[in-house]
């Protein structure tokens, strides 16, 4: 990136450039995978393939997926393709579910990140000079560094605060006044309610950018961020095992879907049941292939978030549209599917609800049921109990009609959702296992 301003060759390409990189690249990363990661290449040949049998991007259908549980199976770092004293720096996710991921970084793999983070606050609107205050965890979670090196790296300044402490987060947003915050979604509109408790107004501070991922967002709730604090609101893709943050980045000036930084890592759309490879505009299952990793090339990573392929706008690389939902967060409520982002999107289309919701999901008996439990906007907090049981009616409705299921809706008071400083947790499921 030319002195911070300039857009990277590679963002104004041809596609045929595009190929010929990703095809190059791809051929180096399958044979660094293979030669170096015992775990992968046990898997190619079981599978009957070796890296000479790509040729072209059309046959890395050939080869096995890559899954969270190939990670878990050679935890801590059996997936390492360098030497444990060329890795600079390693993450990890949280392990909610299991044992954690372990993902490594060679020095290089570190500055392609920072530089790859750079280009998607660019592409953002940040500029050299620009403030930026990254709330963001930082520690093992890949948010809260990823931001904060590519912030340097593009010229700004960083205010590197991490996630929680609201009210303090207020007042340095006050007195710091930095152009862009980088945070999830759910907890900005924390930090805009914490705004609201001290009587002020987002609208009025500093930001104008702000830069929302590491959870599924609807467009709703893009214009729920962007009505309170007067921004533009604009969506980053990345998970940890492909490097972290900046896998894509949506366009400021396009506000279409997040492109993905196809120079540095391949995408395919797959079926997610049969593995299949969609064309590019069909709905299914997001895979990465890593080109330029060195520590944790990643080879076909069934990321399990849904999304469709595409068509450059902006930049000459391909976009995701916005994720729907993943596969393994898919709730089947008797036999429906159904994605917390379809009841939020439902929420947010009522005017005395707020984005603070979470879904209860039980067993009684051999049927399922859930719980809609969602707050009242602070506005409406002295709303009868006529009218509360109007609105939980009307959204009760509308998810029947739209989502297919029957569904219990409790209006809860200001403040009664937990809040989260990080991924929001959207659904307590305690149906048997």
């Amino acid at each position: 990136m030319k002195n911070g301003h300039a857009l990277d060759a590679i963002e104004t390409a041809s596609r045929d450039e595009i190929v010929a990189l990703q095809t190059e690249r791809l051929r180096w990363s399958l044979r660094h995978t293979y030669d170096n990661v015992a775990h992968i290449r046990a898997k190619f040949d079981t599978a009957g393939v070796k890296p000479d049998d790509f040729r072209e991007l059309a046959d890395l259908a050939k080869f096995p997926f890559t899954t969270k549980q190939d990670l878990r199976d050679t935890y801590p770092f059996g997936m390492f393709a360098v030497p444990q004293n060329q890795v600079a720096r390693v993450h990890a996710s949280s392990g909610t579910t299991g044992k954690p991921t372990v993902v490594g970084y060679t020095r290089k793999d570190i500055d392609t990140w920072a530089g790859l983070m750079a280009r998607s606050i660019h592409a953002a609107g940040g500029r050299p000079g620009d403030k930026v205050h990254v709330s963001y965890g930082y520690g093992l979670f890949t948010g809260g560094l990823g931001a904060h090196y590519g912030a340097e790296r593009l010229g700004c300044t960083v205010i590197p605060f991490g996630g929680g402490q609201t009210e303090r987060q207020v007042q340095l947003i006050q007195d710091f006044q930095p152009k862009i915050i980088m945070v999830t979604p759910s907890y900005m509109l924390a930090i805009a309610d914490e705004f609201d408790r001290q009587g002020l107004n987002p609208a009025d501070c500093a930001l104008k950018i702000g830069i929302h991922g590491a959870e599924p967002w609807t467009q709703e709730m893009r214009a729920e961020i962007e009505k309170r604090f007067a921004i533009d609101a604009i969506d980053i893709y990345g998970l940890s095992e492909v490097m972290g943050p900046g896998v894509a980045q949506e366009c400021i000036e396009s506000k279409d879907g997040p492109t993905i930084w196809e120079d540095h890592f391949y995408p395919e759309i797959i079926d997610p049941q049969t593995g299949a490879v969609l064309p590019d505009g069909e709905l299914g299952e997001l895979v990465f292939t890593s080109l330029t990793k060195e520590a944790l090339p990643i080879i076909r990573y069934r990321t399990r978030d849904l999304t469709r392929l595409l068509p450059p706008t902006a930049r000459s690389m391909r976009r995701i549209a916005k994720i729907t939902g993943r596969s393994d967060d898919m709730l089947i409520i008797r036999g429906v599917n159904v994605f917390p982002s379809q009841i939020e999107e439902l929420i947010l289309k009522q005017p005395k609800l707020s984005p603070h919701y979470q879904l209860e999901v039980s067993r009684e008996g051999h049927l399922d049921s859930m719980v809609v439990n969602v707050e009242i906007k602070p506005e409406f907090a002295t709303a009868t109990v006529a009218e509360k049981e109007f609105v939980a009616h009307d959204l009760q409705h509308h998810i029947k009609s739209y989502v297919g299921i029957s569904t219990r809706v409790d209006i809860k008071g200001v403040g009664s959702i937990e809040r989260s400083i990080g991924k929001a947790k959207r659904v307590i499921d305690t149906r048997p296992k």
